[in-house]
């Protein structure tokens, strides 16, 4: 029968942690709710639910998170929070991790992006399984953004610094307003079809909701997902979400680390390089020294240099060998024979009466007989003791012989 399967409460407790923190619906979710049980932590944490008329969720918003909120929560307040599901393993029990929060005043846009996130969540645009690699050394990389923003200026300055050889090449679009989300389509599909890219770069600066609207728009999210290029999402600040960082390969917080995700530091590969080829011609040199010293010890071997000499030496040392052999065997009989006899002078040594006075023991004699039992003793016998230094004449005064008793205890006294 299979070994019975057993979890620790910890272990399905990290288990279900875990599934929480894979599922990227759970990322930057957004929650409206009531504010209950409001508790504001002396190290500047905030401990609260999240309430409606249904259920509750519990939440916490670590200090340097609610540094960016700008009012004063209360119990009793509605707030749309933004944050990651998980679980407090100690407890068992699952919370949101708040990063922002605001006064609950949702507009069209926000169940506009809640519904277009749940639908393309369920049709799998968001999983981990279909995202692309980067590649390690791209040669040219496309960028989709406005060409008259910062966010080109500062990817090319961060990825010119990095490996100055790559090639950067700009499909521009309208990031924001009337029809910059099927700009935004457009010139990702044209990279793949005719930018020659490894990798795209699609972003722009940061902004309100309404300035990033046109990456939630589904014609780029399709386009993203679409796409045979690994696309990177570089939208807004930090702090920002947008659909298509949740579809790109892989998102980037900002323009900047963006560039510094898709493209590796020139010096930092060379210096790999040189410490491979180092590598390289050291375990070479070191293959063809082993095999001179193999030639070496080759050519100079018995059988090559004095071929007539071979017989002597073998019969020589095999001579050799048995003369240590039956020197090893005549020893070992002259250790085992020393053995046997210090053992035998040991248990003579026991048995010596002096060795037994050395102890501390005494011995008993009456008139120059020894006494072996106290059933040979009588009361006013004159005996003499006889001790390690010396012998002492004592008087028997009174006798205790030891008897069996029932419980298996031995005493008898007579005086």
């Amino acid at each position: 029968m299979a070994a019975e399967w057993v979890l620790s409460v910890g272990q399905l407790n990290e288990y279900v942690r875990r599934q929480l923190a894979a599922d990227p619906m759970l990322r930057s979710v957004r929650i409206r709710g009531e504010i209950s049980n409001f508790k504001r932590h002396y190290s500047g944490h905030w401990y609260f639910a999240l309430k409606d008329d249904q259920a509750r969720v519990a939440c916490v918003m670590f200090r340097q998170s609610n540094l960016g909120v700008n009012f004063e929560p209360k119990d009793g307040m509605r707030v749309v929070i933004t944050g990651n599901v998980s679980l407090y393993v100690r407890d068992g029990a699952y919370q949101v991790y708040c990063d922002a929060m605001r006064q609950d005043g949702v507009g069209e846009l926000y169940l506009r992006f809640e519904e277009l996130k749940q639908k393309l969540s369920g049709e799998g645009l968001f999983d981990p399984a279909v995202k692309k690699p980067l590649p390690l050394l791209p040669r040219r990389i496309g960028v989709v953004t406005s060409k008259s923003g910062a966010v080109l200026r500062d990817i090319v300055r961060v990825a010119r610094r990095r490996y100055p050889l790559v090639d950067i090449l700009l499909c521009p679009a309208a990031v924001q307003g009337e029809g910059a989300a099927q700009e935004i389509a457009r010139a990702i599909e044209l990279l793949n079809r005719h930018g020659g890219v490894d990798v795209i770069l699609c972003g722009r600066g940061g902004g309100s909701m309404e300035d990033l609207w046109a990456f939630n728009e589904e014609v780029v999210a399709r386009a993203i997902h679409k796409s045979k290029i690994p696309v990177v999402s570089c939208v807004g600040h930090e702090t920002d979400f947008t659909i298509a960082d949740f579809v790109a390969d892989v998102r980037a917080p900002t323009p900047s680390a963006a560039a510094e995700l898709a493209v590796p530091v020139y010096e930092d590969l060379k210096r790999e390089i040189d410490q491979i080829r180092l590598r390289l011609t050291r375990a070479q040199e070191g293959y063809l020294s082993a095999l001179r010293k193999e030639l070496k010890l080759l050519l100079s071997a018995p059988s090559l240099t004095r071929p007539e000499k071979m017989l002597i030496e073998s019969r020589k040392n095999e001579l050799e060998r048995w003369q240590k052999a039956l020197s090893a065997a005549m020893e070992k009989v002259f250790a085992d024979g020393r053995t046997r006899f210090n053992l035998k002078m040991q248990a003579l040594s026991g048995l010596n009466p002096n060795a037994v006075l050395e102890r501390g023991y005494a011995l008993v004699s009456r008139r120059g007989e020894w006494i072996g039992s106290a059933s040979e003793l009588n009361r006013e016998d004159e005996l003499t003791l006889h001790m390690r230094g010396g012998q002492a004449d004592v008087k028997v005064l009174s006798l205790r012989q030891k008897e069996e008793k029932q419980d298996g205890s031995q005493e008898k006294g007579r005086s």
